[in-house]
């Protein structure tokens, strides 16, 4: 079924092999066992072109939801049974969060309620989500996935502009949005979800400046590398100028920047009575900082 279904998606023996990792000898030979079962063509191939035929459309039709319904099935069963041992496993996409929700995870904790953290991949933070490793991550918004449910925020801080010591921004008290259209901003390598979009053209600051957008990082400290030797400037969450301080860098305050926020968020089919639990803990009464 899994192999039928995402060959049915991807249109495309190699891809469909390399999605689910197995040979595409083994997705030629399943099709071909499926199709002699069922004494039809499902698909229309040749060296160029994959494509459905009507019985094999059908069939997708039929099966998807079937599907669908076996996958939450077992992520409820596999959830209902980490839920009884007590333990929670939270990833963060940025784990300076972990130690600034402390107080948070401490009055979770209470009770006997045990908490795991995961740090999870910058480049794919909902990696460890869907693939079962944790039960809730904690990353920045907005999200808008069609299988995670966004809970409370967790976090909301101001944004700060990474700036090599010697750069003239360096010394400022406050810089603002319009101060980006004197330098090269750079980001490091997050995949922008489709809901972030990057427009095709230079975004522009308040007073009309385009943004000279720099080379993509590929990771988080190779992004503060170019940043310390001037390779470009970075807006940051603000809690990077505590978690990331270093000589050659100086974190310069926003006078104008939006803040950013950090929430909870779960893969819906795998919500549990531990999940629901942190989010009301997150959701309730706050100390006057914020944390």
């Amino acid at each position: 079924m899994e192999i039928f279904l995402t060959l049915a998606e991807e249109l495309h023996f190699g891809r469909t092999a390399q999605r689910l990792l197995v040979s595409q000898a083994r997705v030629s030979q399943t099709i071909k066992k499926l199709e002699r079962r069922i004494g039809a063509l499902l698909f229309e191939r040749t060296s160029r072109h994959v494509a459905l035929t009507p019985i094999g459309a059908g069939l997708r039709d039929d099966l998807a939801p079937a599907q669908r319904r076996i996958e939450e099935g077992v992520a409820r069963a596999v959830a209902a049974g980490r839920a009884v041992d007590g333990v929670l496993r939270i990833g963060f996409e940025a784990p300076g969060i972990a130690d600034l929700a402390g107080d948070v995870l401490g009055s979770y904790a209470r009770g006997g309620r045990e908490v795991r953290i995961r740090e999870a991949d910058f480049s794919d933070p909902f990696g460890l989500l869907r693939g079962g490793d944790v039960d809730v991550l904690v990353t920045l918004l907005p999200v808008d996935e069609p299988d995670l449910t966004v809970g409370p925020v967790l976090l909301t801080e101001p944004m700060v502009l990474a700036v090599a010591a010697r750069h003239p921004l360096a010394r400022r008290g406050a810089v603002t949005l319009d101060d980006l259209g004197r330098d090269t901003v750079l980001r490091a390598a997050r995949p922008p979800p489709p809901y972030w979009v990057e427009p095709p053209q230079p975004w522009f600051t308040p007073d009309g400046a385009p943004l000279r957008r720099g080379p993509v990082a590929g990771t988080f400290q190779e992004l503060l590398a170019l940043v310390s030797t001037g390779k470009g400037v970075c807006p940051l969450a603000a809690h990077a100028a505590t978690y990331f301080s270093q000589p050659k860098i100086v974190f310069v305050p926003f006078a104008d920047g939006p803040p950013v926020s950090w929430a909870l968020v779960w893969r819906t089919a795998g919500e549990t009575a531990l999940v629901r639990a942190l989010a009301e803990v997150v959701s309730g009464p706050r100390p006057p900082d914020g944390s």
